[in-house]
């Protein structure tokens, strides 16, 4: 606009432009869509068969048996975890505490010394979202194919290659939602039961739930869950130092940046190596430019690095550009990185002790368990004969997966009547109760509650016995 002021009482005509903010609308814009460039390359080899192992293992899991029980099941219902053999109970909550933190301990090793690696090649989110990106390939072609296809008029070529992509997707995460509640419900009772439309509601309800999240997380939401909702991308900082390995681009090398032919020596251009091609910002996942630095968003899958690796050897450039490498290094590039520093060796050590108390629970854990349950209603009942009846339930848990036979003995009494089964048979992995009674005349209680055991053993096997007390009361 013209605006007109006065300078010394002499008018001058000064034009004041609005600033041009074109370029940055997109800052603000939710979300633009990235269309991730496929790329060849060691890391991307590597990320690929981990991600498949990962998914095959996950999908073929819950359809293998173990003792003729589904080997992986958790069965919230019946408060029962099989995991191969390992029967686990609420009981041995401190077994799945131990492994929890086992898991979360080896993610800060492995994230203290090798950066985000986990998120670049064994992430659920990053498996199923290359996934995805798979199925988006094979129906609609190379990333500039894909966005070409966007932006052009809806005709039948652009919708059958839409419908198949997105059936592809919605099967796929039908087909992942079945395998997950197949972890919680057996799996060969789960899928013929959901194709014949006989699957229960809960069952039902939680297989539309995930396959919907699966759909909205890998085909729309993408680097939305790694940039906006995930919280280890958050926190990951905290773990990194200046040894730690990350994928970072040589700034000392490359810059300043700029195009120029083959045929010239870039050193005779007085420029860096990087060619500003922008192909690793084109393969990135999250769409961010590793030139920039260490930034939140990067998952360390090394596509970037593939990419920038192709490029330096048809510049006849040495390879590195864009690299695992540490801080230190780039810093100062005769100063090693060193492995073994006191974070890691505190990892390793806690690790160590995590695993001793683990394996020691699981050696040291009985094959059984039972609990006493008293009717809280009635303590104590008075027979015709003047005796005194106390009535108990004890609940018999089986921990092994084999079938065992118990006895029950009762010590700290004597000259009591036992009414009920002393011997009894468990299934594998099940729960059962044994109602009992125990009679006794008042003149043999010196006191109106009287502490005694139930011992549980199996049998043939005296030694491997367990114990609970219980009280007997008597008529005041």
């Amino acid at each position: 606009m013209d605006k007109q002021i006065k300078v010394k009482n002499i008018p001058v005509e000064v034009k004041i432009q609005k600033p041009d903010l074109s370029g940055q609308q997109d800052r603000f814009n939710p979300r633009n869509r990235i269309y991730v460039r496929a790329v060849n390359g060691l890391h991307q080899l590597l990320r690929q068969r981990i991600g498949f192992l990962g998914l095959l293992a996950f999908m073929l899991l819950p359809w293998i048996n173990f003792n003729g029980e589904q080997a992986v099941l958790f069965d919230l219902i019946g408060q029962k975890y099989n995991i191969f053999g390992l029967t686990l109970w609420p009981q041995d909550f401190t077994i799945l505490a131990f492994i929890f933190m086992l898991a979360a301990f080896a993610l800060f090793l492995v994230t203290t010394f090798y950066g985000r690696v986990w998120c670049g090649y064994t992430c659920p989110q990053t498996v199923w979202t290359f996934t995805f990106i798979w199925f988006e390939e094979k129906f609609e072609g190379t990333a500039n194919q894909r966005k070409k296809l966007d932006q052009r008029a809806m005709d039948f070529d652009k919708f059958w290659r839409k419908t198949a992509k997105h059936t592809s997707w919605i099967l796929f995460s039908l087909y992942t939602a079945i395998t997950f509640v197949g972890y919680f419900t057996p799996i060969r009772e789960l899928l013929p039961d959901f194709v014949t439309f006989n699957a229960g509601s809960y069952a039902l309800m939680s297989i539309i739930f995930f396959a919907a999240c699966t759909y909205g997380n890998a085909g729309w939401m993408r680097e939305i869950m790694c940039l906006h909702i995930c919280p280890y991308s958050r926190f990951q900082s905290a773990m990194f130092d200046k040894d730690t390995y990350t994928v970072s681009y040589d700034e000392k090398r490359g810059e300043s940046r700029g195009p120029r032919s083959r045929k010239v020596a870039h050193q005779d251009l007085e420029i860096g190596d990087c060619i500003d091609c922008n192909l690793c910002v084109q393969v990135c996942p999250t769409g961010i430019d590793i030139r920039n630095g260490l930034q939140a968003e990067c998952i360390n899958c090394g596509a970037c690095i593939d990419a920038c690796d192709g490029v330096m050897d048809k510049m006849n450039y040495p390879r590195g550009l864009i690299s695992y490498t540490t801080e230190r290094n780039l810093e100062t590039p005769e100063n090693k990185t060193n492995p073994l520093r006191a974070k890691i060796i505190g990892y390793i050590v806690i690790l160590v002790i995590l695993t001793s108390a683990l394996v020691a629970n699981i050696a040291l854990r009985k094959t059984m368990e039972f609990d006493i349950i008293r009717d809280r209603n009635q303590l104590y009942r008075v027979d015709f004969e003047g005796l005194v009846e106390n009535t108990y339930t004890l609940k018999v848990i089986n921990k092994a997966q084999y079938e065992q036979t118990f006895t029950i003995k009762v010590q700290g009494l004597d000259n009591f009547k036992y009414i009920g089964k002393q011997t009894f048979r468990v299934n594998a992995g099940q729960s059962h109760n044994v109602p009992l009674s125990l009679v006794m005349d008042p003149y043999d209680l010196k006191a109106p509650m009287t502490e005694f055991n139930f011992v549980l053993s199996p049998v043939g096997e005296p030694d491997n016995q367990i114990s609970q007390s219980s009280n007997f009361f008597k008529a005041r």
